[in-house]
């Protein structure tokens, strides 16, 4: 652009419009006005986007927008032509054209599953990355284990890498063993230390957990890979951490993330998933949350969202068990209403007191430490539900009515059901343990100190005498197939009811040949029953992508916060 003599390069352009002004700096100091159409059509280029060298370099994945936003006459003749290809073959296609199993796989697929393969593949044809995003018991490991069969039958030579946590590396070894023999895999976390380094290259997978990954990032980031897939990609959900970093920096051709809650928190952790697995398609992070992620979960602006899922929905593949499979069992989800004795009444309503006091003692706007502050005095009223010896010393199990009516369900249910119990808190598993002993019960236990998960589940589900599991809530949260359980008991209710399901989901899964009872437990006249209330009464955006329970603690108002806290 020329401004008396001066041109402005595309750098001094973009940093007006970073500054949201439109005069630009030019070389000689003086200063260039932009007229406001240029505005208007430069703020959607920088939005697209990436500035390299004086030329803007737009992600492939944004093609749709190109066609919009450059004239014609502007773009060459072969970029039209595969605008035209892309437009036509990807966005507008009427069906996923169906791709023949690999005969490698030593199982048969469900329909869905062969759907979800077929998209893979699709996505792969354009170079595209995507969110498979089923539910949890769906079954995305064995899609992408046939997935990884079809790739080993195309020319990559790189080894396709798989990060984790470690506590699903034996699910991966298992499966890929049992479906996928013919795939030479190294399970990277097994390899002594000094032998790390060996080559990658004689192998068709790798696997490797979130932690070892980062340790040695500066071996992997080295290193080539075909595909790079995340599984339980929500841990990377937020984009200032570590996590995020560090699989960023790895080199591959595509990428692939796997969750079963694509959204946890916030509409923003839309954007921590794709902007690895579709690099450019949502922009940078502050145009994200300023165009949706607050308009979305402040204000709830349906508009945005209707947009946000147009802009991912060729790029995520989300299916729930009530989709699409017809011969799981029916799953039961009740409340059973405890009533506190008159002496854990009496401490809770202390403490209660406690916290109505401190929240009318701050702002209309509470602060980020006023907020930190709450929830840490409404934990510990979740926990005196659940019994005073959480908090204070000279009480037992004996003090608390929850364990007394699920000692009470546990007994009238073994003989004929085996049994999940869930708990945020580890010390009350622990309060749990000395009443199932002093009743002979046999159990499981299961926290995230535990060693040998395998073993642990394996024991649960192949020993018939042990009827119980007792399992904290964020441990068990992924990676536990537990279909030998019919009955699962949350102890405590907790803010986001993504965990929960997902908690519910270890036993309600392929595999599942009988119905599933999951039971909340419940303390009358306390902030466990406002939790329900307040979930309930809270507007929540149709979407189940974009309005799962959208940073629901963070939203609550004063007023709310207040209600939560009275009995």
């Amino acid at each position: 652009m020329n401004f008396g003599g001066q041109v402005a390069r595309i750098r001094q352009i973009q940093r007006a419009f970073r500054n949201k002004s439109k005069f630009v700096q030019l070389d000689d100091g003086t200063l260039g006005l932009l007229p406001d159409e240029w505005m208007d059509r430069i703020s959607r280029y920088f939005s697209m986007a990436q500035l390299e060298k004086e030329l803007l370099h737009i992600p492939k994945i944004r093609f749709s927008e190109v066609e919009e936003y450059f004239e014609k006459d502007v773009l060459a003749n072969e970029v039209r032509e595969e605008l035209a290809t892309l437009r036509q073959d990807f966005l507008e296609a009427t069906s996923i054209p169906a791709v023949e199993v690999p005969a490698g796989l030593q199982t048969a697929l469900r329909d869905y599953q062969q759907e979800g393969f077929n998209w893979l593949c699709f996505l792969d044809r354009f170079g595209f990355g995507g969110c498979l995003a089923d539910d949890m018991g769906l079954g995305k490991t064995v899609q992408v284990i046939a997935f990884l069969l079809y790739l080993r039958a195309g020319s990559s030579a790189n080894p396709h890498l798989i990060v984790l946590p470690t506590s699903l590396l034996f699910n991966w070894e298992d499966e890929l063993a049992r479906f996928a023999p013919s795939l030479r895999v190294l399970n990277y976390n097994a390899v002594p230390r000094s032998k790390k380094e060996r080559l990658l290259t004689d192998y068709d997978v790798i696997l490797v957990s979130y932690g070892i990954l980062s340790s040695d990032i500066s071996f992997f980031r080295t290193q080539s890979f075909g595909y790079v897939f995340l599984d339980e990609a929500q841990l990377i959900k937020n984009p200032n951490s570590e996590r995020y970093k560090t699989v960023n920096v790895l080199k591959s051709d595509n990428r692939i993330v796997l969750t079963g809650t694509p959204v946890e928190n916030s509409t923003f952790d839309i954007y921590g998933l794709f902007s690895f697995a579709c690099p450019g398609l949502l922009g940078s992070k502050q145009f994200f949350k300023d165009t949706y992620a607050t308009p979305i979960d402040q204000f709830e602006f349906r508009r945005r969202a209707v947009e946000l899922e147009q802009k991912i929905a060729p790029f995520i593949l989300r299916r729930t068990k009530r989709q699409v499979v017809h011969e799981l069992p029916e799953k039961t989800e009740s409340v059973i209403y405890c009533d506190m004795s008159e002496a854990q009444r009496t401490i809770y309503s202390a403490y209660e007191e406690e916290v109505r006091n401190y929240i009318n003692g701050t702002n209309t706007d509470l602060l980020d430490q006023d907020r930190l502050h709450v929830l840490a005095s409404l934990t510990r009223l979740r926990q005196l539900c659940n019994s005073p010896a959480l908090l204070q010393e000279g009480y037992s199990a004996a003090d608390s009515v929850k364990i007394d009516v699920l000692i009470e369900q546990i007994k009238g249910k073994m003989r004929a059901h085996k049994i999940l119990v869930f708990s945020q808190f580890v010390g009350m598993l622990d309060l749990v343990k000395e009443r199932l002993d002093q009743n002979n019960i046999a159990y499981s236990y299961l926290t995230g100190q535990s060693k040998n998960r395998k073993a642990i589940v394996s024991e649960f589900q192949h020993d018939d005498s042990i009827r119980v599991f007792l399992i904290s809530l964020k441990a068990g949260g992924i990676g536990l197939n537990l279909t030998g359980a019919d009955y699962v008991y949350l102890v405590d209710p907790w803010w986001n009811p993504a965990v929960e399901n997902q908690a519910i989901d270890r036993s309600y899964r392929i595999g599942q040949d009988k119905k599933v009872t999951a039971v909340r437990l419940i303390c009358t006249n306390s902030i466990e029953e406002k939790i329900i209330d307040l979930k309930q009464r809270k507007q929540k955006l149709a979407s189940d992508l974009v309005g799962t329970d959208a940073n629901w603690f963070n939203s609550l108002s004063k007023e709310d916060l207040l209600a939560l806290a009275s009995s």
